[in-house]
């Protein structure tokens, strides 16, 4: 491989990792999986790796068809993910024992998509694709996914480190910034609708 589509991967990569975000996804996956023992943790993981790898690829290959065949923005889209968010920030904070989530569903939604891979990801890989290329596209999505997948793994260490009482106290917090989080996503996606570009 020469040095030209080592840049052209390297510059494939940056703003999938910027859109991914796993470091700041990542106290949020903290607070969705407290409680959660590690075999049903790694489970979590693999499910969401799994679920945001199936979603960006294909929609890599078939994303602008499947919107235009239903008529859907990118702008739909982010005010349909933030909506999903929202409603798992206010179970969250309502509820402090988190007695009516079930961990099975986690991994596909909301750490699969929208958290992983959401709109701003599929909006990044078509952009990507359109000055890099399919290749370049798929590498960085699926390395960043794995990227994701790696970090999320190692949030035992930041449970450790905050105690029980932290770990508390950060879920609040998080799911107040998620809350916030889609907020913003539905902002963006009705500016998106009311004034295209």
């Amino acid at each position: 491989m020469d040095n030209g589509s080592l840049r052209t991967l390297l510059l494939a990569f940056i703003p999938i990792f910027v859109a991914v975000d796993a470091v700041g996804v990542l106290p949020i996956f903290v607070t969705l999986t407290e409680g959660v023992g590690f075999k049903e943790r790694l489970r979590i993981i693999l499910q969401s790796m799994l679920t945001a790898f199936c979603l960006a690829v294909g929609f890599i290959y078939l994303g602008k068809a499947v919107f235009k065949f239903l008529n859907i923005t990118i702008g739909d889209f982010m005010i349909a993910g933030g909506a999903i968010l929202f409603c798992i920030a206010i179970i969250d904070i309502v509820n402090p024992d988190k007695k009516r989530r079930k961990t099975r569903e986690l991994g596909a939604v909301p750490l699969g998509t929208p958290l992983i891979v959401g709109p701003a990801v599929l909006t990044t890989s078509l952009i990507v694709i359109s000055e890099y290329g399919v290749f370049p596209a798929i590498f960085s999505v699926s390395s960043n996914i794995l990227l994701a997948g790696i970090i999320f793994s190692c949030s035992e260490v930041l449970i450790r480190v905050l105690g029980v009482a932290g770990t508390k106290a950060l879920s609040k917090v998080m799911s107040l910034l998620l809350a916030a989080i889609a907020v913003m996503m539905v902002r963006k996606g009705v500016v998106m609708i009311v004034c295209p570009q």
